[in-house]
């Protein structure tokens, strides 16, 4: 784990960073592009949201939810990645639906810097917001 000071600008330059973004987002595909195969299916999209544990936790703390609910939940965030309703979602519907997602994440944020912990994953985008701000800030 490691802490990083971060805000809204720092999520939205790297967003804006066509190169380092596009390569970020690439590299988490084909992460979770467990077959190899090109697209994501339902399985792999939802199997990376559980590591995630965005949905099962709430400020840290484990909830309980229904599978019902999760299933629910699952699909119909699939349904959003899927633009074109063909079942599995490739690469360019990722990056399209990441990046609205990264721009909320900005939005969210706001312009006031936090602390934030983040645990070490080499596919987290907001750790890799923070590392490029870094190594912009050391280069001048």
């Amino acid at each position: 784990m490691g802490v990083v000071v971060i805000d809204g600008t720092t999520v939205r330059d790297f967003v804006n960073d066509d190169a380092h973004f596009t390569k970020s987002l690439d590299d988490q595909f084909t992460a979770l592009d467990t077959n190899n195969d090109g697209v994501l299916s339902r399985a792999e999209l939802r199997t990376a949201f559980d590591s995630m544990r965005l949905i099962e936790s709430h400020f840290g703390i484990d909830v309980a939810t229904s599978p019902e609910e999760l299933k629910k939940l699952y699909d119909s965030i699939f349904d959003k990645f899927d633009c074109d309703g063909s079942g599995a979602v490739d690469k360019n519907e990722f990056r399209s639906e990441m990046k609205k997602i990264m721009l909320a994440v900005a939005d969210g944020l706001g312009s006031f810097p936090i602390q934030m912990v983040l645990e070490d994953d080499d596919n987290s985008l907001l750790q890799k917001a923070a590392d490029l701000e870094a190594s912009k800030t050391a280069a001048t």
